[in-house]
């Protein structure tokens, strides 16, 4: 059914690319510092830390899929059965992000230090972004029931993410870092947690905005709990193809990009010798992206997503292979091919978000139900594995290739194996998510427009019924 309200327009697509600027004030300064907080300023092994990352996910398949339901069965409110939740949890999640980086807990006997972590983590990560992140995810698909619309919300939205990236990537680095008396990179641990802070409060902000511009229009009756349904729908989703060859994309996809992200720190310190030249990097990086993003709506309408985002990442991948060849020691070179592969990267971040609107409308065509936080759920818990992931196979690489987390320098050896674990892994990710868009996901241009056109039909019988 469709609700009578004001048209969609500019309006929804700034309120809602101001959502994900809000969760990626946390979400991307924990995935670019918080190991590097959790290592170089508590002095906890990468190996434990990879640990923690991976065994919070299995909190997050219990929470997450819970709060998808949650939102599905609950009947909404008078502002909508998503928006409630960016304006209950905004305050949270900022709060949780920011805890997480306090600095006075280095001073800690270890096994507290430990506690304090796994505690604050599973706080911000399983239950307060969990709680505001899914909704927001969901409310895409009730903004505005036209593909063409959607795609326009996942550009604002990667748009959004992006402007995040770049405030947090430029400035992380010439405040977080800095140089000791000898002349080695060290982290400052109390303008990490200032910034976590601030960024905290600009969350705060940008959720607001979402919630005040975003209008829900796209409306569904609440389901009263049936037997046996929540088995039906796990089997249900089991069998779509379409989602599970999606989650795994984007398990790969953000265990590719958060990788990179993350040692890209370590690179710049122990390879490069040069922490804040990270600064510089990231703006090039997030500059592809901006480049890309007028086009992106186009080149998925025109093309379609799914055909747009298996050319992107087949451009990412081969670029990231050159830089693993080339072994440059130039920092000028390596950031001309993270600027070309960024291309790549950023235009499947674009359309991304639309995937999964996509998803739910195939998953309602074939089963006549309509699960959009249940689904959005699972593909969120996807991309936490991811970073979960992530941060597993980046706390364990470090590790293996003999990285000390307490010393000044890293050797030469090992600086030059960290570059190999920073190219090569993204490198064969991205090429891993280009195989499976190209040969698993089933939701071409012209499947999705038929989708579309089967419940553009359907609305419009239940609107003249009521």
């Amino acid at each position: 059914m469709l609700r009578e309200e004001r048209p969609f327009g500019i309006k929804d697509k700034l309120g809602y690319m101001f959502g994900d600027f809000g969760n990626d004030f946390s979400f991307i300064f924990a995935s670019s510092y918080l190991m590097v907080f959790y290592t170089k300023v508590l002095g906890i092994s990468g190996a434990v830390v990879g640990a923690l990352f991976l065994a919070a996910r299995v909190v997050d398949a219990f929470t997450d899929v819970t709060m998808g339901r949650i939102v599905d069965n609950l009947e909404p409110a008078k502002d909508g059965r998503f928006r409630p939740w960016i304006r209950r949890m905004c305050v949270p999640v900022a709060v949780a992000s920011t805890l997480m980086f306090a600095y006075f807990v280095k001073d800690w006997p270890y096994a507290a230090k430990l506690t304090y972590v796994v505690i604050t983590y599973l706080l911000w990560g399983s239950f307060c972004y969990t709680a505001i992140n899914i909704p927001y995810g969901s409310m895409a698909s009730v903004i505005s029931a036209e593909a063409g619309d959607r795609a326009s919300l996942s550009t604002y939205r990667a748009v959004g993410a992006n402007l995040a990236t770049l405030i947090i990537g430029t400035l992380g680095p010439l405040l977080v870092f800095e140089e000791d008396t000898a002349g080695n990179q060290i982290v400052n641990p109390v303008r990490m947690f200032v910034m976590a802070a601030v960024f905290g409060v600009c969350a705060i902000i940008c959720y607001l905005l979402c919630y005040k511009l975003c209008v829900e229009r796209v409306s569904f009756p609440s389901r009263k709990k049936e037997k046996g349904s929540a088995t039906a729908l796990v089997k249900s989703l089991i069998q779509s193809r379409p989602l599970l060859s999606l989650v795994a994309a984007a398990l790969v996809l953000l265990l590719a990009t958060l990788i990179g992200q993350s040692l890209n720190n370590y690179l710049f310190l122990d390879y490069f010798r040069n922490g804040k030249a990270i600064a510089a990097l990231n703006f090039v990086g997030v500059a592809g992206i901006l480049l890309v993003a007028p086009f992106a709506s186009k080149i998925a309408v025109k093309f379609g997503k799914r055909e747009a985002g298996v050319a992107a990442m087949f451009l990412a991948g081969i670029v990231y292979l050159i830089l693993f060849f080339v072994r440059t020691r130039s920092l000028v070179v390596f950031m001309i091919l993270f600027f070309l592969a960024n291309l790549g990267v950023g235009l499947f971040n674009l359309v991304i978000w639309a995937f999964i609107t996509d998803v739910i409308d195939h998953q309602e065509v074939v089963t006549g139900k309509r699960e959009d936080g249940t689904v959005y759920a699972i593909y969120s818990f996807a991309r936490k594995l991811g970073q979960a992931l992530a941060g597993g196979v980046g706390g364990f690489a470090l590790t293996a290739i003999g990285y000390v987390s307490d010393a000044p320098t890293q050797t030469e050896v090992v600086a030059d194996r960290l570059y190999m674990v920073a190219t090569l892994v993204p490198a064969i990710c991205y090429l891993i998510v280009f195989f499976i868009m190209l040969k698993f996901y089933p939701l071409t241009k012209r499947v999705v427009e038929q989708n579309a056109a089967i419940l553009r039909e359907l609305r419009e019988k239940q609107d003249a019924k009521s």
